[in-house]
């Protein structure tokens, strides 16, 4: 997203000349699967606004949001309560100004409405589902649908005075959010199989992770979180022994299928996923048979450790289609 100057944020006007209903003008379904993490590469934690990060209880008034997080935060929550999206980020002069009124608003608000906080940088994809095309952008969700937005700096009385509008507007058709009685949330069981696999994985023992996902997915062939899980485990025995000599090796033995393999394991772990993918599509280009089944192999495990939407990985898979076909 192009970084706009603070005079390219553009003040909306007085409350009332706030944009129409945007229902149905914003298509939020890409950003209603959560992403998964790939576990070479963890993903950034929020920064919060300008005023710090945001209070992360389990039903606070103001949330950082991810898009991780965004279908829960914001979409699942809305069919609750209203939620009002602050699209911001740390370079914007505007944001540090309208940030901590909506923070102050959201707070003295009593639970009616919810502040759900967007840094553009680290979510592009949130930004761009929304079409911000400056920022500050302030958009109201309800039933999983935007009703109002505006962009740029208003005042206090301003986002007042819209607040009421678009509380009166949904008065009676939310539930509202439930009663805090004070126990903290039952989390569902696990399933104890799962669990242990874990165990396994964190102690290290990357055999007997595998083993125990294996032996789930024979029971269950379509068990997805047991799938990633022995890819998973394989990936870290694969590369617990690897050092950074193996991708000079490979680069000067192009022919050599098990040193490309090997230098791309190695790429990915060193977060250069692109140059991973690259070097494998390159490999199955330029083999046949079995060590060209091979490359496809090692190149589809290694995408399925990260998020399915992640350029990177669609743009992999379009290469690779190209590559074979």
């Amino acid at each position: 997203m192009t970084r706009p100057g603070p005079q390219s944020a553009s003040p909306a006007g007085r409350a009332g000349s706030f944009p129409s209903s945007l229902a149905g003008a914003v298509d939020l379904s890409a950003l209603k699967e959560r992403a998964t993490q790939p576990p070479a590469q963890a993903a950034p934690p929020p920064q919060g606004g300008p005023g710090g990060p945001a209070p992360q209880t389990g039903r606070s008034a103001v949330v950082d949001v991810t898009e991780q997080s965004f279908e829960t935060d914001v979409l699942e929550r809305s069919n609750r309560v209203l939620v009002v999206v602050d699209l911001w980020a740390t370079w914007c002069e505007p944001c540090k100004q309208l940030s901590p009124v909506l923070e102050k608003l959201a707070s003295e608000a009593g639970g009616k409405w919810v502040l759900a906080k967007v840094d553009v940088d680290q979510n592009p994809r949130i930004a761009q589902a929304f079409g911000v095309q400056s920022i500050p952008t302030v958009v109201a969700i309800a039933a999983g649908q935007p009703l109002h937005a505006f962009a740029g700096v208003q005042s206090e009385a301003q986002i007042r005075q819209w607040l009421d509008e678009l509380l009166g507007a949904v008065e009676g058709k939310l539930p509202g959010e439930p009663v805090d009685d004070g126990q903290e949330p039952v989390e569902p069981p696990r399933d104890p199989r799962i669990v242990a696999a874990e165990d396994a994985l964190q102690d290290g023992d990357f055999a007997a992770a595998e083993e125990a996902y294996a032996r789930i997915l024979n029971d269950e062939p379509k068990n997805a979180e047991a799938k990633a899980g022995v890819n998973h485990a394989r990936f870290l025995s694969r590369v617990q022994s690897l050092t950074p000599d193996v991708v000079a090796t490979a680069d000067a033995n192009p022919s050599d299928v098990d040193a490309q393999l090997a230098a791309a394991d190695f790429e990915v772990v060193s977060r250069q996923q692109d140059r991973a993918f690259a070097r494998l599509i390159d490999v199955v280009k330029t083999t046949a048979g079995d060590d060209r089944a091979r490359a496809r192999e090692r190149l589809l495990s290694l995408l399925e450790l990260f998020d399915p939407a992640d350029p990177l990985v669609l743009s992999a898979r379009r290469n690779l289609a190209a590559a074979l076909y």
